[in-house]
């Protein structure tokens, strides 16, 4: 079997776009990967067009040489760009070699550990700001409207969230000036009214959906450790599932973690499992998330299993497609040390008719695909015809100055 043909694709997501990849065989086989980046999208679709001399005419069930070969190809470019390119491809190679055999990717590696996996909803209300028109529900205008999103989280059937800094109003907000802010803007300075802003945030999302439910904050790259540190203090009354937080440093996370009972997790932004080991030896973290569609499923494979050694628990990261969660589902059924699944409720209207699957999920849990490959394909038609025009980028709709990004939060 030979590869013929690699295309990219990069879809309208409404506020993010969506990447993919599809790679050709002489065979008739087609594999499909992901490799979505809200932020570079076309760069990942141009590393991809600088691999093809390495891959066409190659073995793609080869998927480990493939890898290699590409790495070697790459790799004064190491993670980032390059690696969100690999990955969506390494995606399509084991979809092929799946598909070849007429298995599963987890029976590919062994399984499945598992036939459905924990889910939770996430972005719950952060996608709502700025875009509910387009997902067609309704707008955060009131703290009660944050009480009735709790109430539906659990009436779906769903036992688990994750939300962001967010907040209801005529304009809801969301605060993210250390990541998803606009020009200008920083990582944050924490106050004593940011600080009662999550306060009542997190309180409300509790009391909507009672003490059993598990909450998630995610508040990405957008503090220094030190307000890391003091968000994670005022959430211990409300024992949450974590408190998510990227850093490229793992010292300073577990000083987060030392400092608090909140629980921590990290690890999103991480590529291979030299950049993991350092956090894991450190211990520096009580879970750690793995984004398929940015190191591909071998590779993801080997940090879930080098996290069983240190007795972690990891957690798939995926703000994506549903074929970034049919794939994110395969890891989980390929591995023991599974803690829960990412999963985007709130989305576009086209999200179900872009594969030719959409993932199954019963009282909270998602089926885990049973094969071949993903499960899934992407429709091409639809993909067509939704193409990525770059306009937009973030969660709000306002424009994001450096004068907003406290985004009516009190600042005392």
């Amino acid at each position: 079997m030979k590869i013929t043909n690699i295309e990219n694709f990069i879809v309208d997501a409404g506020w993010r776009p969506w990447g993919f990849v599809k790679v050709e065989t002489d065979e008739g086989i087609t594999g499909w990967g992901e490799c979505s980046d809200g932020r570079s999208p076309n760069g990942v679709a141009g590393t991809i067009e600088d691999l093809k001399p390495v891959l066409i005419g190659t073995d793609p069930r080869e998927f480990e040489m493939r890898f290699w070969d590409m790495f070697r190809a790459t790799r004064q470019s190491p993670g980032g760009i390059a690696a969100k390119a690999l990955a969506g491809l390494d995606c399509a190679f084991i979809d092929i070699k799946a598909k070849s055999l007429g298995i599963s990717v987890p029976e590919l590696f062994g399984g499945p550990t598992r036939e459905r996996v924990r889910v939770y909803w996430s972005h719950c209300g952060t996608s709502r700001v700025g875009n509910n028109e387009l997902i067609g529900v309704p707008a955060l205008r009131t703290w009660d409207d944050i009480t009735n999103l709790g109430k539906e989280v659990v009436e779906r059937g769903f036992t688990a969230l994750k939300t962001n800094i967010i907040g209801p109003g005529d304009t809801p907000v969301h605060f993210g000036g250390g990541f998803g802010g606009g020009k200008g803007s920083t990582d944050q300075v924490v106050t004593k009214g940011v600080l009662r802003h999550v306060e009542k945030l997190i309180g409300t999302f509790r009391d909507a959906v009672g003490p059993d439910v598990d909450i998630n904050l995610d508040i990405n790259f957008n503090f220094k450790t030190e307000a890391c540190l003091r968000i994670a203090q005022v959430l211990e009354q409300f024992d949450m599932l974590w408190l998510e937080i990227d850093m490229y440093q793992p010292e300073s996370i577990r000083q987060i973690k030392d400092s608090t009972t909140t629980r921590i997790c990290t690890g999103e932004n991480l590529f291979y499992m030299r950049d993991y080991l350092p956090y894991f030896q450190q211990h520096a973290a009580d879970m750690f998330m793995i984004d398929v569609p940015w190191n591909g499923f071998s590779q993801s494979k080997k940090v879930g299993d080098l996290a069983e050694v240190f007795q972690h628990n990891v957690a798939p990261h995926n703000y994506y497609s549903h074929l970034s969660t049919f794939v994110s589902a395969s890891l989980c059924a390929s591995l023991p040390n599974i803690r829960i699944m990412e999963i985007d409720i709130d989305d576009v209207p086209w999200k179900d008719e872009l594969t030719t699957s959409k993932p199954e999920i019963i009282d909270g849990y998602m089926t885990v695909p049973a094969g071949p490959g993903w499960g899934a394909d992407i429709n091409e038609e639809v993909a067509r015809a939704h193409p990525w025009k770059g306009t937009r980028v973030g969660y709000s709709s306002r424009g994001n100055t450096p004068s907003e990004l406290s985004y009516g939060l009190p600042s005392i």
